[in-house]
């Protein structure tokens, strides 16, 4: 139809069925721009949370399908892993991993790789191990009045549950709380006094059943955080510590040859489960310790000496704390007793954050074999991955231990029977618990640990004075070589501190050597005011990254002034005591340097 309209003299013919097909298009052309907007809002939207476009997603998970069937790499070790993580529902992440920004958290969760059918809220604890030495210590007053009681009110506060070992030298914990409130803990601490726990890695394992959370909080101060009996002016400085490795680089130097890798646990512990290189890597020592306090006794054996001479030497121990006072023991001696010295020792490393760290990297075992003892309600367990496989069926426990009565394969402590002549826990079967408890087998006296076994100990107070004598042994051979002062030339000295007497220099040296000085705070004008008589410092520091090493040589303006300052040797500077020993010029160099006089040298 067409119709004709005269308006303002115009003529104009409308056509109705194209007007009609016109608003149809606009209108279509309107709802096709308003959804490429939506589109391109969701896009941008996108890209703010770090995801790809879902076209390009979609592909590149079809490839990484494709690549798990021909069997991928571990993205994060590079080793092959076949087995995939115990899947969730779409759209589903594993419990507060996303929530996660401080990188020095370490955070795994309990249910990956394990297959648990049970409802997630049963496993609401999280489970916190972390360690940090403090340099230079905490003054008494400070430690007593404020850490400890510091300690004890944020614990209670965040009702936390575990162990917190609190000395004067720093903080070792095992804690188990709420997810929330153990990162609330982490947070506190990064905030607390001067910055001691900024760089502090706390290690984070999420989603653990309620039964491994620990009944009550405990915060026990200590002498040291762990007790190696090297307390005082018995500890080396803790600067000394060896080379920290992360779990990959670590893994790497289990692999080569001209190496040996020093157990750092005690031997219940390594019974159970250890580190097992490759035949052409590195060789495993086990100390065979009761308690940490054996390890400086056994590190100076001639056996041990034989074993390490050489050899570049790896450290390891649960959580990474035992070996900062190992590793630094060994590499203080290497500077100071001429005995480990001469050895040529190749370098000194240990394994940052312990096995804990280790089996977050490498979830398969790597080169791990058996089970890890642990100081938390978990008691034990495998690397999560093989552990997963284990309580699917799809592969047989790798056990290590015996049961100490009937000498089946066993590997997990229970009950709270121990050595009777030692006081190690003891390892018995299920079976043989059962056994005694119903009277048909009784475990008594004879049933011993597989160290006193070995040993022939047969008494508490033999293996007493078997210890103590290999101890006095050690701390003579310390005492006659200087490495350590004679405590009681200390008690004596403590009573009147103040007052040195010159040591003889029949030689008239005045050049002398200062070792055990705190890295962080040592400088000119306090050296100078704990030793009289200084012209001249040149201050030891790596050639490459300038890191002083608490160590440097002082040439003296007298020989007396020189027998003075030798006089105080073990005089505390800065709440821990240097040592000072003469150290005649070699002749290669010209000695003092021009540069090293008072004035014009830095710290």
């Amino acid at each position: 139809m067409v119709k004709i309209s005269n308006k303002d003299e115009d003529l104009e013919v409308i056509n109705e069925p194209s007007k009609k097909k016109k608003e149809k298009r606009e209108k279509k052309k309107k709802k096709k721009e308003a959804t490429k907007r939506d589109k391109d809002e969701k896009f941008e939207k996108s890209l703010s949370i770090e995801e790809e476009p879902p076209k390009k997603k979609r592909k590149k998970d079809k490839k990484k399908k494709k690549e798990k069937k021909k069997g991928g790499k571990n993205e994060a070790d590079g080793s092959n892993n076949d087995t995939k993580e115990n899947p969730l529902p779409d759209g589903e992440t594993r419990k507060h991993k996303a929530e996660q920004t401080d990188k020095k958290i370490i955070l795994s969760s309990a249910l990956d790789y394990v297959p648990t059918g049970k409802d997630k809220e049963e496993n609401d604890v999280s489970l916190l191990l972390f360690y940090q030495y403090v340099e230079p210590p905490w003054d008494n007053e400070f430690y007593n009045n404020t850490v400890l009681s510091h300690m004890q009110k944020l614990g209670e506060d965040l009702h936390l549950t575990g162990r917190m070992r609190v000395a004067r030298e720093g903080l070792n914990c095992t804690l188990t709380s709420s997810h929330e409130n153990i990162l609330g803990f982490c947070k506190e601490l990064r905030k607390f006094h001067k910055g001691e726990f900024v760089d502090t890695e706390f290690k984070v394992t999420t989603d653990l059943p309620k039964k491994q959370r620990f009944p009550n909080l405990k915060v026990m101060p200590v002498t040291e955080l762990v007790n190696y009996g090297l307390n005082g002016e018995k500890a080396p400085p803790i600067d000394y510590t060896g080379t920290h490795l992360e779990p990959k680089s670590y893994h790497e130097k289990l692999a080569e040859d001209n190496t040996v890798v020093i157990d750092v646990r005690n031997h219940y512990e390594a019974a159970i489960g250890r580190f097992d290189p490759p035949q052409t890597g590195a060789e495993y020592m086990d100390p065979l310790m009761r308690k940490s306090t054996e390890f400086p006794v056994w590190l100076d054996k001639p056996e041990t000496k034989e074993k390490l001479k050489g050899k570049q030497v790896l450290m390891y121990c649960t959580g990474g704390v035992r070996c900062e006072r190992a590793s630094a023991l060994l590499k203080y001696k290497i500077d100071t007793d001429p005995g480990i010295k001469d050895l040529g020792i190749k370098g000194v490393y240990q394994l940052q954050g312990g096995v804990d760290k280790y089996f977050k990297q490498f979830p398969e075992g790597g080169f791990w074999k058996g089970k890890n003892y642990t100081f938390d309600k978990r008691f034990a367990h495998a690397p999560p991955q093989v552990e997963g496989d284990e309580r699917s069926g799809k592969s047989e426990p790798d056990v290590m231990g015996k049961c100490e009565v009937c000498r089946k394969p066993w590997d997990m402590y229970r009950g709270k029977r121990r050595c009777p002549t030692c006081g190690v826990p003891s390892l018995i079967c299920r079976d043989c618990f059962q056994a005694d408890k119903d009277g048909i087998r009784k475990i008594d006296r004879r049933i011993r640990c597989d160290l006193c076994v070995e040993q022939n100990v047969k008494s508490k107070a033999q293996l007493k004075v078997q210890e103590q004598k290999e101890l006095e042994e050690y701390q003579s051979k310390q005492i006659a070589s200087g490495i350590i002062p004679d405590s009681t030339g200390d008690k004596k000295r403590s009573k009147n501190s103040h007052k040195f007497g010159p040591a003889p220099n029949p030689d008239n040296v005045t050049r002398l050597f200062v070792k055990n000085m705190c890295s962080k705070n040592m400088d000119e004008a306090t050296l100078l005011d704990a030793i009289p008589g200084i012209t001249h410092i040149v201050w030891r520091t790596d050639r490459t990254s300038g890191q002083f090493f608490g160590q440097g040589w002082i040439e003296m303006a007298t020989p007396e002034d020189a027998a003075r300052a030798v006089g105080m040797n073990g005089k505390r500077v800065l709440n821990r005591p240097i040592y000072i020993e003469y150290q005649p010029p070699g002749g290669k160099d010209a000695w003092p340097p021009p540069s090293s006089r008072i004035g014009q040298s830095g710290s």
